[in-house]
């Protein structure tokens, strides 16, 4: 075990002796710092990062618990257990509440003082450990995320060069962030188990490697178009069903989570389709539709049968797009200038819509826009019925939501 250096804080100068003797004893390698008072023990912890500290809670002055307290905000990684008289049950409830890691009865049964003190310290170098790594890794993610960025740059500056390019960023970007995806996941799993509450100071650092992972693909989907790469894995399948499930999907892995609101026929609607490749288009005509509205503006989703077509539709109620641009939104690396972000992450390249029209082109189907600046856009996502098909355009309809409270 990684030596350990503890603070003990007690006026009775006895047990400042014992205590420290029976922790040379039972814990080799041990460092300890004793004192008398509070006051002192706040000096202390400015030159100090313990691994844990030991205080009585009945001490003139100062007592523990405003000890307690004070630790809480100078060093809130730092274990503290407390000492209580016999009886005193009021007092070790309310020191757990005020954050004490553990409490110790007088008379001291000294077994259980040093297997309660083994464990705070074990926790302590843990959350250190957990720190580095977390710290390691969000440095990497960084780093991903200016070489994307770099690249980018890059490929708009060297059009000519820009499909070898894009072929060769995409392979280069996906070997670390895999890398970097099984360390967050493996730490993250190792934190669930320790049920350490540093699981939570994860989720910003997932959130931006997912937002790298979509940017990576976006230049493997690119990248395997241009070379002619691009294949569908075609399966038949209810697409009422799969707009549903995609919908929900969305909303519970968007904080704060959207409102949708959506309008699906009673009965399934078979189609032929690459279910990831078309779920990758609802995916991103909906994270469109929350990008460029305000934060809580409801998004319609809503699907219908016309002739021998479904069509899925995506409504927005946001800053929409002038009626010359409209055109230009499907081609590669387009950004409607002067239109801002207004709700989550804006990195991107400007390829999602792009994707999406070659993804629903190469099913036999078309996308169509229709927009109004200041009102929001429309986007209709039409797909062939497969032959001989007997669903018809008389399903009943019904509305379902998924939306935030």
């Amino acid at each position: 075990m990684t030596e350990a250096y503890i603070l003990i804080v007690d006026d009775d100068t006895a047990l400042l002796q014992a205590l420290p003797q029976a922790l040379y004893l039972r814990m080799p390698g041990m460092r300890v710092d004793t004192c008398d008072s509070a006051l002192a023990a706040l000096e202390l912890l400015k030159a100090h990062d313990y691994d844990a500290i030991v205080s009585d809670i009945k001490m003139p002055g100062m007592d523990g618990l405003a000890l307690l307290s004070r630790v809480q905000e100078m060093r809130p990684d730092t274990p503290t257990l407390l000492i209580t008289g016999h009886g005193d049950h009021n007092l070790a409830i309310q020191a757990l509440r005020g954050g004490a890691y553990d409490f110790i009865q007088k008379p001291i049964d000294r077994d259980y003082f040093i297997a309660a003190l083994r464990r705070a310290t074990q926790t302590r170098h843990l959350r250190r450990r957990v720190q580095e790594q977390q710290h390691s890794l969000e440095l990497h993610a960084k780093s991903l995320e200016r070489t994307v960025q770099e690249r980018t740059h890059e490929l708009v500056e060297a059009n000519a060069a820009k499909d070898e390019f894009i072929s060769m960023a995409s392979h280069e970007l996906k070997t670390p962030l895999s890398s970097l995806k099984g360390m967050t996941q493996l730490l993250h799993r190792r934190l669930e188990r320790a049920s350490s509450p540093e699981v939570n100071s994860l989720v910003s650092m997932e959130n931006s490697i997912r937002r790298i992972e979509v940017l990576v693909n976006d230049l493997l989907n690119i990248s395997s178009l241009e070379t002619g790469m691009f294949a569908l894995q075609c399966q038949r399948c209810d697409i009422v069903e799969l707009t549903q499930s995609l919908v929900n999907e969305y909303v519970v892995g968007t904080n704060p989570h959207p409102v949708i609101r959506v309008k699906l026929p009673a009965g399934p609607i078979e189609v032929d389709v690459d279910v990831e490749r078309i779920g990758q288009v609802i995916l991103n005509l909906l994270s469109n539709a929350r990008k460029y509205s305000p934060s809580g503006t409801p998004i319609q989703v809503a699907l219908d049968v016309h002739d021998a077509e479904v069509h899925v539709s995506v409504q927005d109620g946001g800053v929409g797009i002038p009626a010359d641009l409209v055109p230009q939104i499907f081609e590669r690396f387009y950004r409607v200038p002067g239109t801002e972000v207004l709700t989550g992450s804006s990195v991107g390249f400007g390829l999602g819509l792009y994707i999406s029209k070659q993804i629903v082109e190469h099913h036999n189907g078309h996308i169509h826009v229709e927009s109004t600046p200041d009102q929001g856009s429309l986007f209709l996502v039409s797909l062939p019925l497969p032959v001989a098909s007997d669903v018809s355009n008389e399903h009943a309809n019904f509305e379902t939501s998924s939306q935030t409270p």
